[in-house]
């Protein structure tokens, strides 16, 4: 499955951009917390040296009671023996005001009052410190939320702005067909690589273009030239043919090679066809009355389909008008038809329908479905053995091309169907 390059970056700035904030959340958070927890502790050190330079001198044993029934987060114990520094703890105690257990930061630490030692114990309430976490992580989502859709939002803009020009060429590059007429040169841009794109595909197109009309050129100058020596050609094996002192070897060898002249002539006619196709020579439309064209050669191609006993049926909307090249039209259906007969069978059936929307030709022959991939190109046989030259579907296909009529080939009911779509 295909995606647009721009999909495709966002998607790759804004995994970048999900996995950085999901790295940096949990990161920020930890950073936070033990930044936090720095200062609760540092803030418990300097209650600790206030209460030992300034409430220790005063102090004396028997106002330690007071003193503890007085402050509600500093107080003097009994000695800990095992305490020999300054420790910290997290514990949990009951808020009488709060009336939960809510968490603190607690700091016990030996101090000496009156030459007695005693443990001194502090504590600071981590609910704030919680709030204010929970509070900047919030804050951080949001900001990274905003910056997630800022950078898809300019990233988008952006990029269809500076990718304009790439789909200008890239629409220009799709409606190019070599042997139209069209002016497909593409304009230049402040971007220098899409600028060497352009170039790159101008000289590409200009000398493609000059080759196909060369060998054009070629193919029916050719065609012209070759008409006349193989009409001489043809015409003195028939002249051979018809004397009398020929023998029966000879018969045979002057008729293979009037056979073979005649294939020649119709390739060369056909090519000169395809070529003044393309060179839009035909371009001059009629109201033609395809019904009248069909039934004007019906006899004709009757007379050729009996050699192989082959029935052709035809139902023929009376009146069907389309616009195109009366000409044409003639060589699409006499192609039409010699191809049913043809790459038919004996005693099989050929099948004509006409309405105002397509033309249907359907017949026997060979008992599967044809390549479509190379159906109508040029020089292309179903069977290897056929007596045409391979140009017949390509003929069928560059006047429907030419018209922009659609040529569409189906196999059913052991049936080869051609229609074309007016």
């Amino acid at each position: 499955m295909t995606e647009k390059l721009l999909h495709k970056t966002l998607k790759y700035y804004l995994s970048f951009s999900l996995l950085v904030m999901l790295l940096a959340a949990p990161l920020f958070y930890f950073v936070t917390q033990f930044l936090y927890l720095e200062e609760a502790d540092e803030g418990l050190v300097l209650l600790k040296k206030e209460f030992i330079e300034n409430s220790i001198p005063k102090l004396k044993e028997n106002d330690i009671e007071v003193w503890n029934k007085l402050n509600r987060n500093v107080k003097i114990n009994k000695v800990q023996e095992n305490l020999k520094e300054d420790t910290f703890f997290y514990k949990k105690y009951y808020d009488t005001l709060d009336v939960e257990n809510e968490p603190y930061r607690v700091l016990v630490s030996p101090v000496t009052i009156n030459g007695k030692d005693y443990t001194f114990f502090a504590r600071t309430n981590l609910v704030e410190k919680k709030d204010l976490i929970v509070s900047i992580i919030i804050l951080f989502v949001v900001i990274i939320a905003i910056l997630l859709i800022g950078l898809f939002i300019i990233t988008k803009r952006v990029s269809l702005t500076l990718w304009k020009p790439f789909y200008e060429t890239l629409e220009q590059i799709e409606r190019f067909e070599i042997d139209k007429n069209l002016d497909s040169k593409l304009t230049t841009n402040n971007i220098e690589e899409f600028n060497r794109l352009n170039l790159a595909i101008n000289k590409l197109i200009k000398k493609n273009t000059l080759i196909y009309k060369s060998q054009e050129e070629f193919i029916e100058n050719a065609a012209h030239e070759l008409q006349t020596p193989i009409a001489i050609f043809k015409g003195k094996l028939e002249t051979l043919l018809q004397r009398s002192d020929v023998t029966e070897e000879q018969f045979e060898i002057l008729d293979k090679l009037n056979d073979t002249a005649t294939r020649l002539n119709r390739l060369n006619k056909n090519l000169l066809l395809l070529s003044k196709i393309e060179s839009k020579q035909y371009n001059i439309l009629e109201d033609v009355f395809l019904d009248v064209v069909i039934t004007n050669q019906l006899d004709f191609f009757k007379e050729q389909a009996f050699a192989k006993n082959i029935s052709i049926a035809t139902n023929l909307e009376s009146g069907t008008l389309i616009r195109t090249n009366p000409f044409l039209s003639e060589i699409l259906i006499s192609n039409l038809f010699l191809n049913t007969i043809n790459h038919n069978i004996i005693n099989g059936i050929i099948n004509v329908v006409l309405d105002k929307n397509s033309l249907i030709f359907s017949n026997t022959g060979i008992p599967k479905s044809l390549e479509i991939n190379k159906l109508f190109e040029r020089f292309s046989k179903v069977n290897p053995s056929s007596k045409g030259n391979g140009l017949g579907l390509s003929i069928i296909k560059k006047i429907a091309d030419n018209n922009q009529w659609n040529v569409i080939y189906n196999f059913k009911d052991n049936l080869h169907i051609f229609e074309i779509r007016f």
